[in-house]
């Protein structure tokens, strides 16, 4: 028989995600990578089904044993000397091709020795690699002490543990740099795709907008308190869209009656935010931050702190830079707003650029290099 005449064998192909309790940039990036493959399953930790996209609802999950913790969503953050163990005990053995969507543990998976294993790196491990302060500075010395003593240790798992994924993907040239620095190994970039809004919807312009507006979770480095005091004193309209374990402490500090928490939204009214504002704060420092361009989709502009994946997805025609966290330098970001005009029409062309299409098209060039004989 003729050698080039017989069938190559597709490979059998899954995914994996640290945990899917909410629909954000991560999440959406999995769903991107999903649809690629239609029949591949999903393996994660723990998950809130309800809170997932009507797309990955459709798909077979399986968890691990965390997920049969009660309302394990709701402290899972407490439990993460539970994931390293948890992740391994994910049996992926029989697939040849696993793809990692990672920002913890996912890439720790075990997978068989003639797999391929690529891993879509969100960032290195946050409570790891520089953010620990942001986490558990306001913890009691002692205990400090003793997160201190098992991060060292967590380390070394997490270093070890990379050097077994065939291929990194990092979300941006920040994120390349820290898996450079951090892990020793070379990722490929390649940005998360943003979402573009339905043609039909119509927009507000900038200076027509009701309210400036915050999408984030509400945890310790996306430094919401920072918007919150600034807006105390700027006596604007603010709407913050998300939750999480800060939300009862943001509350309080809140003294102006024009700033909203609105919870988690659906998509449908995330767009409506989205449609209405003025212009997206984004107050801290990302790897990378899908929502910056979600709002940018929208034509509207975004007022960033100057650092990490922020400067690869604003660009001086698109937003606002300040360049010191702190509620001062907002301030002045705003004012400095105030008299700016930017051009919506500009501003969704630069979103156009990281649709969807062109984030699919990327991934699979690079599994193709990768010799995998993908059909899709």
């Amino acid at each position: 028989m003729n050698p080039s005449s017989e069938k190559i064998k597709k490979p059998s192909v899954c995914l994996i995600h640290d945990w899917l309790v909410a629909m954000r940039g991560g999440e959406k990036t999995l769903e991107a990578i999903a649809d690629l493959f239609p029949e591949a399953p999903i393996y994660t930790l723990f998950l809130e089904h309800r809170k997932l996209s009507p797309e990955l609802q459709k798909r077979e999950i399986h968890v691990s044993f965390l997920q049969y913790i009660p309302s394990i969503s709701k402290f899972y953050r407490w439990l993460l000397p539970l994931f390293p163990i948890a992740v391994r005990f994910l049996n992926v053995q029989k697939f040849d091709l696993v793809i990692s969507s990672s920002h913890c543990v996912a890439k720790a998976v075990r997978v068989r020795e003639d797999a391929v294993h690529i891993c879509y790196c969100h960032t290195p491990m946050r409570y790891l690699w520089g953010f620990s302060e942001d986490y558990f500075g306001q913890f009691p010395k002692f205990l400090r002490w003793l997160t201190g003593f098992y991060f060292q240790r967590l380390k070394k798992w997490d270093i070890k543990t990379s050097q077994k994924v065939t291929s990194f993907i990092a979300n941006s040239r920040n994120t390349a740099t820290k898996i450079k620095t951090f892990y020793g190994k070379t990722a490929s970039v390649i940005c998360p795709p943003v979402e573009l809004p339905d043609e039909k919807i119509s927009f507000v312009s900038t200076n027509q907008g009701k309210y400036f507006l915050i999408v984030s979770a509400l945890v310790p480095y996306k430094r919401i308190e920072l918007a919150i005091e600034a807006f105390n004193q700027l006596k604007q309209p603010l709407r913050i869209v998300g939750e999480g374990p800060l939300r009862s402490k943001l509350e309080r500090i809140t003294q102006f009656e024009g700033i909203q928490f609105e919870g988690w939204l659906d998509q449908a009214k995330l767009r409506e935010r989205y449609a209405d504002c003025r212009a997206l704060i984004f107050p801290g420092e990302e790897d990378f931050g899908i929502v910056p361009l979600e709002a940018q989709a929208y034509g509207k502009p975004v007022i960033a702190y100057g650092k990490g994946g922020a400067l690869e997805s604003v660009t001086s025609d698109t937003g606002i830079f300040f360049y010191e966290q702190s509620a001062e330098a907002l301030i002045k970001a705003v004012k400095k707003f105030e008299h700016f005009r930017f051009d919506s029409q500009l501003i969704k062309h630069h979103a156009q650029s990281f649709n969807s299409e062109r984030f699919k098209r990327e991934i699979l060039e690079l599994i193709k290099q990768l010799s995998m004989p993908l059909t899709v």
